[in-house]
């Protein structure tokens, strides 16, 4: 699904011009970011979600650093980064507080960005999302890569095809990927006082097939204080933002509209 952005435009944000859209309500507050997965775009990670999202919200959905329309840089790629960039997007549109919608690498961010200015962070939806390293089963990583829960030929190819329709330069995926490495399997982890300290409600949505473990995500729902968790049954990693039947009501019941 293609969607249109009501606007589109790119910010000037520590050093780079991130790509951002602006989809549905004007004036409806809080405004809902959207947070893509790794080596993905707003319209791959999003594009099930976003018509019911926007419906009645204002939506701002992000690229981050070498990803979708954002071009790489010489910076260092870092959640850190990622976050402190988010945290200027809403600077430079004059947004006060957000709710953040993140899926895998863009949870991890809106995570981050939870913890590092939690005075900007109302509510904390985070899809696909862990807090230590161990939260993965350790086949994700094997070297013989024959999970079931890892990413099929179609998924992987769905993301070439997407970086490849609007970034900067096409040929610069396999760059990115590589760069992206090490941000996805070696940040430095959330203590456990850092995730007791998150103040904002907090919705934590795995699939039952995913990369993480469901012990992890009750791990993290129990230090969280106002979190809550659920399971989507037949789900992997990637399915997690497409399962719109069960994600919909869900995400409608957390992040109640108000303008």
């Amino acid at each position: 699904m293609t969607i249109s952005a009501r606007t589109a435009g790119y910010a000037p944000v520590n050093g780079i011009d991130m790509y951002y859209e602006e989809h549905g309500v004007e004036g409806a507050v809080p405004p809902l970011v959207l947070l893509h997965g790794g080596a993905q775009t707003i319209d791959l990670s999003f594009g099930a979600l976003l018509p019911a999202l926007a419906a009645n919200r204002r939506v701002i959905g992000v690229e981050l650093q070498g990803h979708g329309h954002t071009a790489d840089s010489d910076r260092e790629m870092s959640l850190e980064v990622f976050a402190d960039d988010v945290i200027a997007l809403l600077d430079h549109l004059g947004v006060d507080r957000a709710d953040l919608l993140g899926y895998s690498l863009g949870g991890l961010t809106a995570l981050r960005a939870a913890v590092r200015a939690p005075e900007r962070v109302n509510r904390l939806a985070l899809l696909a999302t862990h807090c230590r390293h161990d939260g993965y089963f350790p086949e994700i990583s094997a070297p013989e890569q024959t999970s079931p829960r890892l990413p099929t030929e179609a998924d992987f190819k769905a993301m070439v095809e997407a970086y490849a329709r609007v970034a900067p330069d096409p040929t610069a995926f396999e760059a990115t990927l590589a760069k992206l490495q090490p941000v996805a399997h070696g940040f430095t982890e959330w203590t456990d006082d850092e995730l007791r300290a998150i103040a904002a409600p907090t919705l934590l949505v795995i699939g039952d097939t995913d990369f993480i473990r469901v012990e992890h995500a009750a791990f993290m729902h129990e230090l969280i204080p106002s979190s809550r968790l659920a399971v989507l049954p037949d789900t992997t990693h990637m399915g997690v933002p497409g399962r719109t039947g069960l994600l919909l009501p869900i995400l409608d019941a957390f992040l109640p509209v108000r303008s």
